[in-house]
């Protein structure tokens, strides 16, 4: 079975993993599951990678999945408390980026210095926070791409025609409340698997 997805390539730029067992288990779930994916991410070494609507728990399994099946390589936000020992270590290995959250501006901070230091880093995080029909989303994931000044990647889970889609990227203007209102507009055309569990945003 080949890992590639034709109509999907990757830029030079992007973080990249070495593939071998993990890209193949990617591509194997969905083609299992009967699910592809369309669009293309930007050939950019920076990025902040958001995914919605988030309404049942296989949204997380098809993400993991395709991000494994490209071969790209995705960093995640942990408690730095878990940080700890053996533990730590393999967070690490698997691309945890240890945060203080006590501190909300402090850590976007912190993110954004981690961005300058690095040549490439995709950064994903879920703005609805939650799969239960959050009334707004959390802002982080846009003050962070502000901060470090790296565009905000858009990726969606259609239900109503199996993709996984990337929906293009938006580079902040400074504009919160006007970027925001064209990201929801973006995802307002993706079919959720659950949508009385849509957050406020998307169901307007």
């Amino acid at each position: 079975m080949t890992t590639e997805f034709p109509l999907t390539p990757v830029g030079a730029n992007t973080p990249r993993t070495d593939g071998g067992f993990l890209a193949w288990l990617g591509v194997w779930v969905l083609r299992l599951l009967g699910w592809r994916i369309s669009g293309q991410l930007p050939n950019v070494p920076k990025a902040v990678l958001i995914a919605a609507p988030h309404t049942s728990n296989w949204d997380g399994v098809l993400g993991l999945s395709a991000i494994q099946g490209l071969k790209v390589r995705v960093n995640v936000l942990g408690k730095d408390s878990l940080f700890v020992g053996p533990l730590g270590w393999l967070l690490r290995h698997l691309g945890v980026i240890p945060v203080n959250r006590a501190s909300h501006q402090g850590m976007v901070e912190d993110i954004a210095e981690r961005f300058r230091r690095e040549q490439k880093l995709y950064l994903a995080i879920a703005p609805e926070g939650t799969r239960h029909a959050a009334e707004r989303w959390k802002t982080g994931f846009y003050q962070i791409a502000q901060a470090a000044q790296v565009p905000i990647v858009l990726v969606g889970f259609n239900y109503q025609c199996n993709e996984v889609q990337i929906l293009g990227s938006l580079m902040p203007s400074g504009d919160m409340a006007a970027d925001l209102e064209e990201i929801y507009r973006r995802y307002r055309s993706v079919a959720a698997k659950n949508p009385d569990k849509l957050s406020g945003p998307l169901r307007q």
